[in-house]
């Protein structure tokens, strides 16, 4: 299984690197679980300034508002209702309960390299008839040189539908930790144990790999443009979360 490293100074370099590296390297592999074939590698994708400009990407599934719901999800909780009703777990609620040891950790110790959230519960995640364990698995955080770095480690990410959306709402993960403590963002680096495109999206990779060769822009800024777009979704986000709960029997 190859190992691959790239890095970028902006968000979207580094994860089109990322995309073209698999596209190269990546090997053919069975996925019986899906029925399907793979494309895979293992992947580290180093991000050295996680706000430059410009910021978002072109090439993910969904638009601003999809965006912003998964930011809102994981930095928000806003589908931590559904567990326990079709749901076994979210990020967000496996985060937030841990996020206080991290803020006491990086005050008593700056230079600590204890500060770290364990995402995957293994009592659940292997649970007999569990289809669905977290892909994330752990989260750290480290205040180096005035400013908080953060490392992810994923056990599996589906590089043409779920990378960048990851990997932006854990940068914004990575904001809110540093402005609670009073630090600059650093670097973010994500490594993806299996970083892979499953058989079904080979053509939507393709269609990506053209995008980053063409030389068209693939990408949008975020403040002043796209930020506002996603801050303009979220009357439209509500509505859908509560129509949801409504839907559910949770809200009348």
């Amino acid at each position: 299984m190859k190992e691959l490293f790239v890095s970028g100074r902006s968000l979207p370099e580094a994860y089109h690197k990322a995309l073209l590296a698999l596209h190269k390297h990546g090997e053919i592999t069975d996925c019986p679980d899906y029925n399907q074939k793979q494309k895979e590698c293992s992947m580290t994708i180093f991000v050295e300034e996680p706000f430059a400009e410009p910021m978002i990407s072109k090439l993910f599934i969904g638009g601003h508002a999809d965006l912003e719901q998964y930011r809102q999800e994981v930095l928000d909780g806003i589908l931590d209702f559904r567990i326990g009703k079709g749901w076994d777990y979210t990020y967000h609620d496996r985060i937030a309960k841990q996020l206080p040891f991290v803020y006491a950790e990086l005050r008593r110790n700056p230079d600590s390299r204890r500060a770290v959230i364990d995402v995957r519960d293994w009592k659940e995640d292997t649970r007999e008839g569990n289809t669905s364990p977290a892909c994330l698995q752990h989260i750290q955080y480290f205040v180096r040189n005035g400013k908080l770095h953060c490392k992810v480690l994923m056990r599996s990410n589906d590089a043409a539908e779920a990378t960048f959306m990851n990997m932006f709402a854990f940068i914004m993960l990575q904001k809110k930790v540093a402005d609670e403590l009073g630090y600059e963002v650093g670097s973010y680096t994500h490594r993806a144990n299996s970083f892979h495109c499953y058989e079904k999206d080979f053509r939507l990779l393709e269609s990506y790999i053209r995008g980053i060769t063409s030389g068209e822009n693939i990408t949008y800024e975020y403040e002043g443009f796209y930020k506002e777009l996603m801050e303009e979704s979220r009357p439209e986000i509500e509505e859908k979360v509560r129509q949801l709960k409504i839907n559910m029997g949770l809200e009348a």
